[in-house]
């Protein structure tokens, strides 16, 4: 089904995973450009796949975990020969499994950077492009669990940086919003395959009250959510897709 017609959308960490078929998905919907950054894993498959959905494809290589100048310029370098993007969807965010005494200052900063700050320069790269146009969508990724900071054994530094990552979007929502422009977070939750869809995942054990494990088009369906045209009232709002699951898993061997 054709949702919208002509928009474009930027969707960082989009060469794999759940961001990939997100990707795709919008493409499917209408979205007459769709742009992706990669860091390491080829996009050759995510662009073809937007391409076969009938959107121009392009894909932009980007480590967040860069340095910030190289990485506002090859933002930049994005925005200007793609853009501009009236939809971001910044799926970027790394994993640290560790408890916390075992941490040390390299997976701090990854968590820090990769979930926090990426999120800040990407958002910062599009959004004049979106003021300009009186018209924006913006969404990232928390972990379950973040918008009301809930404890993680084995993974506080990466609860920890999401809940950040939350606090900075709720604050970023009331600051644009006057522009036309929304900002929302979805917590996606007990998604064991990221690449298999609903059908696939009925068989895939899970530790949710629904009994199937998640999967990518449970999360697109939340972010064709927010990302439609009448959803301008709706923002500053954290959406868990879950399946009921009440909080994160608790990972007492690591």
């Amino acid at each position: 089904m054709r949702r919208i017609n002509g928009r474009s959308v930027l969707v960082t960490g989009a060469a794999s995973g759940l961001a990939a078929g997100i990707a795709a998905g919008l493409a499917e919907d209408g979205f007459a450009r769709v742009a992706i950054t990669w860091r390491e894993s080829s996009p050759e498959q995510t662009l073809a796949r937007i391409r076969t959905a009938g959107a121009r494809a392009s894909a932009t290589q980007i480590d967040f975990l860069a340095e910030s100048s190289a990485i506002e310029s090859a933002l930049a370098e994005c925005v200007s020969e793609h853009g501009p993007f009236d939809t971001l969807v910044h799926a970027v965010g790394p994993m640290s499994f560790a408890r916390l005494e075992r941490a040390d200052d390299a997976a701090y900063r990854a968590m820090f950077d990769g979930n926090v700050r990426s999120a800040w320069l990407a958002a910062r790269a599009v959004l004049p492009g979106m003021r300009a146009a009186a018209f924006g969508r913006i969404l990232a990724f928390g972990m379950n669990g973040s918008a009301f900071a809930a404890s993680a054994p084995g993974l506080g530094l990466h609860a920890a940086s999401k809940s950040a990552l939350i606090s900075l979007l709720r604050t970023l929502a009331a600051e644009v919003a006057g522009s036309g422009i929304t900002v929302n977070a979805i917590e996606p939750g007990d998604i064991r395959e990221k690449a298999l869809t609903r059908d696939e995942t009925r068989t895939v054990s899970a530790a949710n009250p629904v009994g199937r494990a998640g999967s990518f088009e449970d999360v697109l369906d939340a972010v064709r959510f927010f990302v439609a045209p009448e959803r301008d009232f709706i923002t500053g709002v954290v959406l868990p897709v879950t399946g009921g699951l009440q909080g994160p898993y608790e990972r007492k061997n690591t």
